[in-house]
């Protein structure tokens, strides 16, 4: 769970802030959820980070943005390498996500990372091999966004498009965010 340390405004008055802050995550944590692998890459290095915040946002062309914490490993990748995957999960490989909540192994030789086997298309962003489908991105536009950044990319490779219940944060006793 993250860490929420200094509590942040605006508060209505005559609330307690620590109460509201509190109804205010668990109003957040509501918003419904996919639960994503984000893979990153710059130059021969790579990632796969778990990721929630990730969302269509224009459909000419097609973009899909992605909020990334900025002292995350993912997002210095993201920001030198200019590129962005985003695999989606079956619902029954929820415990995948949780091998990458912190930076992952690379093994190039090998072509995995935390053991787990991933391919490229286009970006050169790594794809787990677990993914039902993926989105391969290229970063146009990058914004501060607090303690995350957001990552628009467009769309130039997807694959799988198979039929499954994907993974939502639900679906984990996972949280974060709020």
């Amino acid at each position: 769970m993250a860490d929420h340390g200094e509590l942040v405004g605006p508060f209505p008055d005559g609330v307690d802030p620590e109460e509201y802050d509190r109804l205010r995550r668990r109003v957040l944590w509501q918003l419904p959820m996919g639960l994503y692998l984000l893979g990153s890459a710059a130059g021969a290095e790579k990632n796969l980070m778990t990721l929630n915040w990730a969302m269509q946002v224009s459909t000419r062309p097609k973009h899909l943005a992605v909020a990334v914490e900025r002292s995350a490993l993912t997002h210095r990748l993201v920001s030198e390498g200019r590129c962005f995957s985003l695999a989606l999960l079956a619902r029954s490989d929820r415990a995948l996500v949780r091998r990458f909540v912190k930076p992952a192994e690379h093994d190039p030789a090998a072509r995995t990372l935390n053991g787990v086997a991933y391919e490229t298309a286009r970006t050169g962003a790594p794809i787990p091999s677990a993914a039902v489908s993926f989105l391969d991105c290229e970063v146009r536009l990058e914004l501060d966004a607090g303690s995350h950044s957001l990552f628009v990319g467009e769309v130039v490779a997807a694959g799988g498009g198979q039929e499954a219940e994907i993974l939502r944060m639900e679906d984990t006793r996972m949280s974060y965010g709020g």
